[in-house]
């Protein structure tokens, strides 16, 4: 059967999509927010720009991402750093005039009077006094002055501590230090308030919302977002037309009598992928325990119940482990099954292949090791100028430092050479999987390929330039070509079983990977909408974040045909065997549509993304879309390997029942009870008051959302027995207590002795 048509169609949706992404990527770099020398009006020298990009580098290195964020990107439990800048900035002008006009304060003037000092306040903020000739921007006395105050302020947070931002005392009492901090959140918080040259929005688009100013959504957010419903519907309507018109083929069916993997014995290097699953499980563990501390810290912000946890632990830290460990542990996952795969793909076991899979292990755990290490140590203070090589970078997902960075795609490189030399005998010939294989291949040079994104800035570079590339790594990498890598490994096992025929993996394959990346790849702009990004971004980002939804909409039909294949019939009860890791993969299609989905384009849009950036809204998403959809995959593909390496085994099933139910109860639970109203109730004030308020100690240290964050214990002590189950039965997989005697016996085992029937079935012919 013909693919052309198929490929043709993919090859013009990623070479368009790049030419796209790259080229206004480039503008919106070049466009990018300058970083000036800061002087008075008398010409004083206030700070550099030099010192800005140093303050940067602070940031980064106490945590950055991971305490606090800029322009809405990072944690949740200290202000949004630009938004908080920037009121108490207008509050200070503000008082202070008032002061000088006889009045106590701001608040004790009449509404006439303060209507007159709120439009000066806002010609004051929004004037844009960049000089690009000399790189000078020249602030009023009266800023200078607020400057000088806010420097006091943050000086004192980072020295001292607040409870309330989980921030410990001592985490930054270099003097120096202090006052580049303080410029580089004065830079973020000026290029949120200041008017692009020629333009009446701002460089971060007008965001956040602060009313003080004139802050409010511009009229391409909310026209785009209009046009991102009609795109959505549109492309919903026609991914319908186009599915109602297809020929239905049987797709499955009849099944083989016997599990075709009776008569498969591993190789040696599919044996030793066995320790990586085990790794899975162990990192999967710790990640979970690093989130319940980082999430307790948002009520009891120094310690867990009474214990100073942050002197050891600092939330900095258990959140930076949380989300990278969570990279570590799905990815070993999907790339210990591209291991498994390879050789049952082509049936041949390269030279050397063993040993590379067990040194690629010893790189993974020296990166897991070394760079968690690092990372505590860097934002300790404790690496000196080293930070950024050998601690934590600050940016989300990405912190690990770059020399562990580098290792990392070194392992990555490896990885591929494996995958290539594995499958390159399935390569050569021709055969009805070619194309297929040419799929799993292209998807298994991207992962490697699109993680070097992340190699693209420095540790100098400007704040636009590294958000730009770092989103490349965790919406293209992760998000992207990982999820094709997946489909396409699902769809060699489910063929390896003889439950699908391949050429209906093949097209399904095509198909999927073809539609996903057609909004995918531009819809990574949807991330850059207020990171001082161009007005352009805006309008892309919305349509095709829009049209990400579109293949959710036949989500249901993947869902019930996994359902169905789970399903034994009389002649083939050795399905049975796989339905659990057949209903993990269930699991990924719900959580594709809800969290992927659902609480995807509820914050997606620019003008619901305009106040709820950096809101607990988007934890919503995270949870759900990383690991409802590939935590849950990563599962699933775990346990499908450990039951294609011993077929013969019967297992017990009840605590992987358990462990499936607990689970997705728990991360529903987890969400419905308690971030989602969080979310909510911060949109609500954000859209009422700004974005700083809904950030804001005031608003959440309130009884109402500490009871709110409290709700949340039910669902994460579910989620933790199920995963707690589940690693109790992986490991009793080593031990054998996982195994029931009944049918455990040597079944077939006759047919696994014969050597001609192996390599048949290995090469799956």
């Amino acid at each position: 059967m013909s693919y052309k048509r198929y490929w043709v169609a993919l090859a013009i949706v990623i070479i368009g999509s790049f030419i796209v992404l790259g080229g206004v990527g480039r503008k919106m770099i070049s466009e990018a927010p300058p970083i000036p020398d800061v002087y008075n009006t008398d010409g004083q020298l206030l700070f550099t720009g030099s010192s800005i990009t140093d303050g940067q580098g602070v940031w980064q290195s106490i945590g950055g991402q991971e305490i606090g964020t800029v322009w809405g990107h990072g944690a949740y439990v200290a202000p949004d750093w630009s938004a908080d800048w920037l009121h108490r900035e207008s509050e200070i002008l503000l008082n202070t005039w008032a002061v000088r006009a006889g009045a106590a304060n701001f608040e004790a003037l009449g509404p006439d009077q303060q209507a007159i000092l709120k439009a000066r306040l806002i010609r004051e903020m929004r004037k844009n006094t960049y000089d690009a000739s000399r790189n000078r921007v020249t602030l009023s006395a009266d800023r200078a002055a607020a400057f000088e105050q806010l420097r006091a302020y943050y000086t004192d947070v980072f020295a001292t501590g607040r409870s309330e931002y989980a921030i410990p005392g001592g985490a930054l009492t270099n003097a120096a230090k202090q006052h580049q901090l303080a410029a580089f959140f004065w830079w973020t918080s000026w290029a949120c308030s200041t008017e692009r040259p020629g333009s009446e929005t701002t460089y971060t688009n007008n965001w956040p919302h602060e009313p003080l100013i004139g802050n409010v959504p511009t009229s391409g957010a909310v026209l785009w977002s209009i046009l991102s419903f009609v795109g959505l519907l549109a492309g919903i309507g026609g991914l319908v037309w186009w599915y109602a018109s297809q020929e239905k083929e049987l797709v499955h069916g009849p099944y083989p009598e016997r599990d075709p993997f009776l008569a498969f014995k591993p190789t040696p290097s599919q044996r030793a992928t066995l320790k990586y699953f085990f790794v899975v499980v162990i990192l999967w563990g710790v990640q979970i325990m690093m989130g319940i501390l980082t999430a307790h810290y948002g009520v009891e912000g120094h310690g867990f119940y009474g214990f100073p946890l942050d002197k050891y632990l600092p939330y900095a830290v258990t959140r930076t482990w949380h989300l990278q460990i969570a990279i570590f542990w799905i990815a070993t996952s999907w790339l210990a099954t591209g291991l498994y795969v390879g050789p049952a793909v082509s049936g041949h076991e390269p030279k050397y292949q063993r040993l590379g899979v067990n040194a690629l292990f010893g790189a993974l755990i020296l990166v897991v090791g070394g760079s968690l290490a690092g990372e505590w140590l860097g934002i300790q203070q404790r690496l000196g100028n080293m930070w950024f090589w050998f601690g934590s970078q600050g940016y989300e997902y990405v912190d690990l430092g770059r020399f562990w960075q580098i290792l990392l795609f070194v392992g990555l490189v490896l990885w591929l050479v494996l995958m290539v030399a594995a499958l390159k005998p399935a390569l050569v010939r021709k055969s009805e999987d070619r194309s297929l294989l040419t799929l799993f291949l292209i998807s298994s040079i991207a992962i490697p390929l699109f993680y070097s994104a992340g190699l693209m800035y420095g540790q100098r570079s400007h704040l636009v330039t590294a958000e730009y590339w770092r989103w490349w790594v965790v919406h293209l990498w992760v998000e992207g070509f990982f999820e094709v890598f997946a489909t396409v490994v699902i769809g060699f096992l489910f063929t390896r079983l003889k439950l699908i025929e391949i050429r209906t993996a093949t097209k399904a394959a095509l198909f999927s990977t073809t539609i996903f990346l057609s909004g995918g790849i531009i819809g990574t702009f949807h991330h850059l909408y207020f990171a001082g990004a161009t007005p352009a971004v805006i309008g892309l980002g919305a349509i095709f974040s829009a049209f990400e939804v579109v293949p959710l909409t036949l989500i249901g039909y993947e869902a019930w045909e996994n359902i169905r294949l789970a399903q034994p019939t009389r002649k083939s009860q050795w399905i049975a065997n796989y339905k659990w890791p057949i209903y993990f993969f269930v699991a990924v299609a719900f959580w594709n549509l809800v969290g992927a989905g659902l609480f995807g384009f509820l914050i997606n849009p620019p003008i619901s993304l305009y106040y709820v950036q950096g809101l607990n809204l988007t934890p919503v998403h995270g949870h759900t879309a990383l690991f409802g959809v590939y935590g849950m995959l990563g599962l699933g593909l775990t346990l499908f390997c450990l039951r294609a390496l011993n077929p013969g085994k019967k297992w017990k099933e009840f605590p992987l029942k358990l462990s499936f139910w607990s689970l997705n109860l728990g991360l529903i639970f987890m969400v419905i009870l308690s971030m989602l109203p969080v979310g909510l109730l911060q949109a609500w004030a954000s859209i009422e008051r700004g974005t700083w308020y809904a950030r804001s100690a005031e608003f959440m240290q309130s009884g109402s959302m500490q009871t709110l964050r409290w709700m949340r214990v039910p669902g994460d002590i579910l989620f933790a027995v199920g995963a707690a189950l589940f690693a109790w039965f992986v490991l009793g997989l080593l031990t054998g207590h996982s195994y029931s005697k009944e049918g455990s016996g040597k079944t077939d085992a006759s047919l696994c002795d014969q050597k001609e029937e192996r390599s048949v079935a290995l090469a799956g012919r």
